[in-house]
């Protein structure tokens, strides 16, 4: 497989995700961070603000410090805000932050330009972090081009179906164990009006390659299309993309939710939540907030593989990772944090003082052997955990790619081009233009990528 190498990567400078294929960010943001680089007996951490690391935050002092003497300063902000200050101070070897989140598609780029320190050596000293006990696919997202490890997951996800089993059963309608996407658009055909107001499907289409781009390139790739072929030829106008694509837009429009050209992660989630949708597909990580205590559908939900058409699976890979900045001035204070959180004991930590369904799962074998979270999550861990081992990043369709990624492709350009793309494939969802002339322009910006890795 091809690698980007000998260059600076232009785009990843600005990298800036449009929307999150995790959970709904909170609105405001912390930072405790001085302008100056840690040192002494203290850290500083860059950190997205979504819900599983603001409970990170609350629990270090009175813990991980306590334990430790190494106290953490904690910068927090929106996912777009975050992802633009640690390019920024990643790049430049700044070293005022040790540690920061960055994701399975930041940390491979970030590794190649010499931007992280790497994990191997810590985690051979540190017996008790048990890297074999990571998933696979979490390990090997999170891999170099050289085989090192520069990232830890704090916590995993990978995409599958949800469904209101009560609905179906007063419908008459079964979900197939493996359901294929023809499939679900049957049923979704079917569970339209189920209730009043209620429509048989959500899927994303607010502008964005972390938004509708996601699920969208899932469905792509088992249909058997691919953005680049193995030698970085555009493919955005190739018969299986083109059907993939018009599927995807003709399912939403007929069955989809109500202003689905501006729905995202979120507003699907409220849709869900409040009975407006009879399924859902989305990331693994949406089930905890569904099942939570207090929702509206906890225990009325089922739960199915991805759909596919011509792969075995088509789920996709994201992680929310730790990765530590090559210019760190206490890289060995940092391991440990990281070490500490995400190590098994932190689960612990939080299943104890939380409970067990705020774990940050999707990351370790252990927690899907752990009773106690077994009970909390039992109608979603297990197809979780499976959704998560089958991913397969480095060969998700039928074809070679040139790259990793599922939902993404693993160079600094996709996040303009797919958010560009996303935007002309967000108008087709909203009736302002064709599926074809959406994916003739998409071609045309591919091409321009094309251009600059064609031969390498």
């Amino acid at each position: 497989m091809r690698t980007q190498s000998r260059r600076r990567p232009r785009a990843v400078l600005a990298m800036a995700a449009a929307g999150t294929l995790l959970a709904p960010l909170l609105s405001g943001c912390w930072a405790g961070a001085g302008g100056a680089g840690s040192g002494g007996d203290s850290i500083n951490v860059l950190m997205v603000n979504n819900p599983q690391m603001v409970e990170l935050q609350k629990l270090t002092a009175a813990h991980f410090t306590k334990e430790t003497g190494i106290k953490v300063n904690f910068t927090v902000l929106p996912e777009n805000d975050v992802r633009d200050k640690i390019s920024q101070d990643f790049a430049n070897q700044a070293g005022q932050y040790d540690v920061a989140t960055l994701s399975n598609y930041e940390i491979p780029i970030y590794a190649r330009n010499g931007w992280l320190h790497e994990m191997d050596s810590y985690v051979a000293r540190d017996g008790a972090y048990d890297e074999q006990d990571v998933l696979k696919p979490m390990r090997q997202s999170l891999t170099g081009d050289d085989g090192r490890l520069y990232g830890q997951p704090f916590y995993g996800e990978s995409s599958f179906l949800m469904y209101r089993k009560d609905v179906f059963a007063e419908k008459g309608l079964t979900m197939p164990a493996r359901p294929t996407w023809q499939q679900v658009a049957d049923l979704a055909a079917k569970a339209d009006g189920a209730k009043p107001g209620m429509r048989g499907i959500c899927l994303r289409g607010l502008p964005g390659w972390g938004e509708l781009m996601a699920p969208l390139t899932t469905v792509v790739n088992t249909f058997g299309g691919t953005w680049f072929d193995k030698s970085w030829k555009a493919h955005l106008d190739s018969p299986e993309f083109e059907k993939a694509t018009k599927f995807y837009v003709d399912l939403v429009r007929g069955h989809g939710e109500s202003g689905a050209a501006q729905s995202g992660f979120a507003e699907c989630l409220n849709n869900m939540t409040q009975g407006k949708v009879a399924m859902w597909y989305d990331a693994t990580s949406a089930a905890g907030l569904l099942e939570a205590a207090g929702s509206p559908v906890r225990g009325k939900l089922g739960y199915a593989p991805a759909p596919v058409e011509r792969t075995a699976n088509s789920g996709w890979l994201y992680t929310w990772a730790w990765g530590m900045q090559k210019a760190s001035r206490n890289p060995d204070k940092a391991w440990k944090f990281i070490s500490w959180a995400s190590g098994k004991q932190y689960e612990q930590l939080v299943g104890h003082t939380s409970g067990w369904a705020d774990v940050p799962a999707g990351k370790r074998a252990s927690t899907y052997r752990n009773a106690a979270y077994r009970k909390a999550a039992a109608s979603f861990q297990e197809m979780t955990r499976e959704a998560i081992e089958g991913a397969r990043p480095t060969d998700p369709g039928v074809q070679p790619r040139p790259a990793p990624g599922i939902q993404f492709v693993g160079i600094p350009e996709f996040t303009d081009l797919g958010t560009k793309v996303s935007q002309e494939i967000s108008a087709a969802i909203a009736g302002r233009q064709s599926t074809g002339a959406a994916l003739k322009k998409s071609q045309q910006l591919a091409e321009q990528i094309s251009k600059e890795y064609e031969g390498r």
